[in-house]
């Protein structure tokens, strides 16, 4: 894909942030977009760093992480095609509290901070559609915590796996395959794990004829008895 030949309008438009707006507003926040074709492993943005703009991830997939000061990496989240991130800090004043990098090639939209304050001076009710946004991702990062204080680390992967399933033409409900979007390090960290234990709990589900494991494509052999195995 051009980036040159990239309709940033049609594209804002099917996002449920800017579903509502009109062609001529449409245009108008364009004007403060910009599109990125990233590399793997390019960064985005540094912590510390100030916070003018936020993202929506057109295609490949971001990872948001933190570094300890021991210099361990603590993944956050996975940004998927057609999410964003970043909007709620833009609105702070203050600068990133985490890093962004492209974990594939990747093609970027970034919306700047004064083309999304200026559409909302013009129509208060965009602020609202904002609000809207930003609480989906607020829950979605709190039933991340609730999951990885309430639930074991075997649950935290049985739970993974079959939230991230796409089932296989021609198989039986009970059977389908999950391809791991990224490394199994990346993964692990995501789910508050060492490599080292979600290898572990891997090799357990297999030994147990749960799943059966081919580099990244993990198919699941019975979704009932995997889901009653996490309830152990």
């Amino acid at each position: 894909m051009d980036v040159d030949d990239f309709n940033i309008p049609r594209f804002l438009a099917v996002l449920p942030l800017f579903h509502d707006l009109s062609p001529a507003e449409l245009e108008r926040v364009a004007l403060g977009c910009q599109v990125r074709r990233l590399g793997r492993g390019d960064t985005i943005f540094r912590f510390g760093q100030p916070c003018e703009e936020f993202h929506v991830v057109i295609s490949g997939q971001v990872k948001l992480f933190a570094i300890s000061p021991t210099g361990q990496e603590k993944v956050i989240e996975l940004v998927a095609p057609g999410h964003s991130f970043a909007e709620a800090l833009m609105f702070t004043g203050k600068p990133y509290i985490l890093n962004a990098e492209s974990l594939a090639s990747t093609l970027l939209l970034t919306v700047s901070k004064q083309s999304v304050f200026d559409e909302i001076e013009r129509d208060p009710r965009f602020s609202m559609r904002m609000l809207a946004g930003i609480s989906r991702r607020l829950h979605g990062l709190v039933r991340d915590i609730e999951s990885g204080a309430l639930h074991s680390g075997m649950q935290r992967v049985i739970g993974y796996l079959l939230s991230e399933r796409q089932a296989e033409t021609g198989d039986a409900p009970q059977t389908f395959t999950v391809s791991l979007p990224v490394s199994k390090a990346t993964l692990a960290s995501r789910l508050s794990l060492t490599p080292e234990y979600f290898s572990k709990v891997l090799h357990e589900l297999e030994t147990q004829k749960l799943i059966q494991i081919d580099k990244r494509d993990i198919r699941i052999v019975d979704v009932t008895r995997l889901a009653c195995y996490g309830a152990h």
